[in-house]
């Protein structure tokens, strides 16, 4: 039994469509190179899909090219090695051990840790299933600090 919808729809549904639509007068190649360009000045693939849509009125890369930002990304050569999601969650992971350092009573903060790395270990599930993962990565709180670390090294 799907209790999906028993408690109201908060969101909205995006509008059938088959094709680009009328309003967008670039060509798929000129979007391709704005995808390429924005991911060279660093911007992960969501930020990505929020400045095509705000600056560039492209409501859906998928709609006007026919396939997914990140299958974008990976015909011109980009692997992303750590799903954005899972990376996010680690990024919060890290500041959360890091505020438990500084202040160990904090059981609130504790609990919210421990749902955040539930959340990494099941989607960690996920995409070992699909295979976005290699079979062999774990989830490490160690590795997970220096990882984010050396990331948000390369972005300053």
């Amino acid at each position: 039994m799907n209790r999906r919808r028993d408690k109201g729809k908060s969101h909205s549904t995006r509008p059938v469509r088959a094709g680009p639509p009328k309003w967008v007068r670039m060509t798929p190649e000129e979007i391709e190179t704005i995808v390429l360009e924005l991911y060279k000045m660093g911007y992960p693939p969501s930020m990505i899909g929020i400045i095509l849509r705000d600056q560039y009125g492209i409501p859906s890369v998928r709609n006007v090219l026919g396939m997914k930002l990140l299958k974008v990304l990976e015909k011109n050569g980009v692997k992303i090695e750590i799903p954005e999601d899972l990376f996010n969650l680690m990024r919060r992971a890290v500041n959360l051990r890091r505020h438990l350092e500084e202040h160990p009573k904090d059981l609130h903060s504790k609990r919210g840790l421990m749902e955040i790395e539930s959340k990494i270990r099941r989607l960690e599930k996920y995409y070992k299933r699909i295979g976005r993962l290699p079979a062999s990565w774990k989830y490490d709180p160690e590795k997970a600090r220096i990882l984010v670390a050396q990331v948000s090294m390369a972005s300053s």
